[in-house]
């Protein structure tokens, strides 16, 4: 793999990892068009390092959030388990840390199918139709109206619905953060609740997929060790990238119906998608 080519798939993961547009989908079809194909495990550890160079991004962009989760973590570990300003109430940043792992449950019923999934990457008409699919799901979020709920009054029960939501985003060309915040619209979330939630709760999911990616590629034994270069270039790229992301689709969410622009765009790709796809065949 070529040095350009790795920093343009990273341009294009550090774009779609956060924006509403499927970042599975569009690699995919990348990898697709231009015969890359990650099923073949030679790009395995490329398609980890992409991954943790997003995840980067979230953390330097909520880092605030992540350490107070710590902290407070480990403050009610060791018996300090009330909120100073509201007797009898965990501390939010403790509630927010439960609602991520239970949000994260259903992943787990998302794994016997892995191997499926992973077949639905290679089949770009069925892509481009989970993208429309998306732009759907995203129109629907600018018809929703703004809620009160945040982290201190989300409950259980939101927090798995999100994360089922999360579960079904794995399938190639459906996007994950819109997905999610469009669910967390409608169990009546603030909107800038919403953006913090689906990308706190997507740090133990892609720590997940990144490891046990990792351990594929390694006992596959097929990594081109002569790539990590590129690859490196690309983990790079697509972490700065996707920082502005984050920057941009938190503006556009807080502004309302901006962020249900992308519907667009996802009908527009996965039509072009799947017209390039019946061409190429």
């Amino acid at each position: 793999m070529s040095i350009w080519m790795a920093a343009f798939l990273g341009l294009v993961q550090g774009v779609s990892e956060f924006l509403p547009i499927s970042s599975s989908g569009h690699l995919s079809i990348f990898q697709n068009l231009f015969n890359l194909q990650y099923a073949e495990d030679e790009h395995l550890l490329f398609d980890v390092l992409l991954h943790i160079g997003t995840l980067a991004a979230v953390f330097v962009f909520y880092w605030r959030d992540i350490r107070s989760m710590v902290v407070d973590s480990v403050s009610f570990i060791a018996g300090n388990t009330r909120d100073s300003g509201e007797e009898g109430r965990l501390k939010p940043a403790v509630r927010l840390v439960f609602l991520i792992v239970v949000a994260t449950l259903p992943l787990f019923l998302i794994l016997p199918f892995n191997d499926a999934i992973g077949e639905l990457a290679k089949n770009t008409p069925f892509i481009s139709f989970a993208l429309i699919v998306t732009g759907v799901l995203i129109y629907i979020s600018g018809k929703l109206t703004e809620g009160r709920k945040n982290e201190k009054t989300a409950t259980l029960l939101d927090a798995v619905i999100v994360g089922c939501g999360q579960a079904v985003a794995t399938i190639p060309g459906v996007s994950r953060s819109g997905t999610t915040i469009t669910v967390g619209l409608a169990m009546g979330f603030k909107r800038e609740f919403a953006v913090r939630f689906s990308f706190l709760m997507s740090i133990p999911a892609i720590l997940g997929s990144a490891l046990l990616t990792f351990v594929k590629a390694l006992t596959s034994g097929s990594v081109v060790w002569a790539n990590v270069p590129a690859y490196l270039v690309g983990m790079l790229v697509a972490g700065a990238v996707g920082y502005l992301s984050l920057v941009l689709l938190k503006k556009l969410v807080l502004s309302g119906n901006a962020f249900s622009k992308f519907a667009y765009y996802c009908w527009g790709a996965g039509v072009a998608s799947l017209i390039l796809s019946i061409i190429l065949e």
